[in-house]
């Protein structure tokens, strides 16, 4: 199957590169991998990596074929073991009409099983059910040097853990046995409070989320002042069958996640995200919520997936594209958290997407994101002015916290940067130097950052 040249960029639209793109089936990854030239190769999901983690210049980029029919479903043991190159889309589409549901989810389902094992995803539910690698059975991998073998937690644990948010950088994931969650329904069941502002956001949420399988607040990152933080908390979990209403007890377990708009390519050259279109959204969003409602029933897709109902949402931003900005900061540390989110604010950054999770433990992968702490993301158009400024002055808050930044959304970190807030970053190269001598799996993103030099 031959490849074809295609510039390819992050979810974020930013820094685009050129490299030889091939889809193939997994068992023809092996021959085509004998193709790879000097800049290696990788393997791409969905492309839902903001920055450059999924691109490779000059080199090979992978797209892997798998369908949801091939995944084989156990429903006694709860687990699935599926392709890795199947969407969380069409997995979903497949067990949650059998009453299962997939143990950790992002923000979106547009993600490949490799690629939420390669970013070792986090949801809401990381305070109490931790990420993605902490749910996965076992792995069958292809190595640089042609060969398979099946890892796991038990089985050569020291190269399972090395994958598990390795970025795609020790071998090809083919595909993964992981374990689900039962469910009764496909609807959630979901308590929704308004939060003045950041100190008490922070105490409800240390209080109450382990309550709660899932939490999230929305944070309005331009409100200051007594102000500052405030935010609209939603926390739920898998609605009962006792909970549904007689309409929707017919089909409890009915799914049908749908697109309802997309952004159309032709959109102004600076987007439609400014500090006063912002502004306004932040304002309407926060006063349109509820000062507390408990036990709504909403859809999987809602609750968990809003922004995959626009196709093409990063769309909004215009030519120049975003950056997601996303780090974490350990408990204790809630005044370096106040401060980043007071610089922010202060600095007038347009972003309408912002959200505030509590971590529980990490995994024991040396190169996943979570930590027990705070994690906090944001959306930023790319063509702000000073932004790397700000940003970099944001990145000594957290570091010096002894916090960290998410791979999978990072665009303007340095190595430095990743050298401290990754103190297992040598443990890590040394496994990975041990599975691939001559460095075959490269990305922009490994090169930026110096992960495999």
């Amino acid at each position: 199957m031959p490849s074809r040249r295609r510039s390819l960029t992050g979810w974020g639209l930013t820094n685009g590169t050129v490299a030889d793109v091939l889809e193939l089936p997994n068992h023809e990854v092996a021959s085509a991998l004998k193709e790879a030239g000097s800049r290696g190769a990788l393997v791409r999901g969905l492309g839902r990596s903001y920055g450059d983690a999924a691109q490779n210049a000059g080199g090979l980029v992978l797209r892997l074929l798998g369908a949801a029919h091939q995944a084989v479903l156990d429903p006694q043991r709860a687990t699935v073991t599926v392709p890795a190159g199947v969407s969380m889309d069409d997995l979903l589409r497949v067990i949650v009409p059998r009453g299962f549901f997939v143990p950790v989810t992002p923000g979106t389902r547009f993600v490949t099983i490799g690629g939420a094992i390669a970013s070792d995803i986090h949801g809401k539910n990381h305070h109490g059910e931790g990420s993605f690698g902490n749910h996965v059975e076992s792995l069958t991998m292809l190595l640089a040097d042609g060969s398979q073998v099946v890892v796991g937690p038990l089985q050569r644990p020291e190269l399972f853990w090395a994958t598990v948010g390795g970025m795609g950088l020790t071998g090809v994931i083919l595909d993964a046995t992981i374990s689900l969650i039962p469910i009764e329904t496909s609807r959630m069941s979901v308590d929704t409070t308004r939060i003045a502002d950041l100190d008490t956001l922070l105490a409800t949420m240390t209080e109450g989320d382990d309550d709660y399988r899932y939490s999230v607040a929305w944070i309005d990152p331009q409100a200051k002042g007594r102000s500052l933080g405030r935010s609209v908390l939603g926390r739920g979990d898998h609605a009962r069958l006792d909970q549904l209403g007689p309409k929707e007890a017919i089909e409890p377990l009915a799914y049908d996640a749908k697109q309802l708009v997309t952004v159309p390519p032709l959109v102004p050259r600076m987007g439609f995200i400014n500090h006063a279109t912002v502004a306004a959204f932040n304002e309407m969003w926060y006063r349109k919520a509820p000062r507390h409602r408990v036990g709504e029933l909403q859809g999987i897709a809602t609750f968990f997936h809003p922004l995959d109902m626009v196709s093409r949402w990063n769309r909004i931003y215009g030519a120049h594209g975003m950056l997601q900005y996303q780090v974490v900061v350990p408990f204790g540390a809630e005044e370096t958290m106040r401060g980043v989110i007071e610089r922010f604010a202060a600095s007038g950054t347009a972003s309408f997407l912002a959200v505030l999770k509590r971590f529980g433990p990490g995994s024991l992968a040396p190169m996943s994101f979570p930590a027990p702490g705070w994690t906090l993301t944001l959306d930023v158009p790319a063509a702000t002015g000073g932004l790397g400024d700000l940003l970099h002055s944001l990145d000594r808050l957290v570091l010096d916290a002894g916090g960290r930044h998410y791979f999978a959304k990072d665009s303007v970190t340095t190595p430095e940067a990743i050298r401290r807030g990754y103190p297992r970053l040598a443990e890590w190269k040394a496994i990975r130097d041990a599975v691939d001598p001559t460095g075959l799996w490269q990305s922009d993103l490994s090169r930026r950052l110096g992960l495999t030099d």
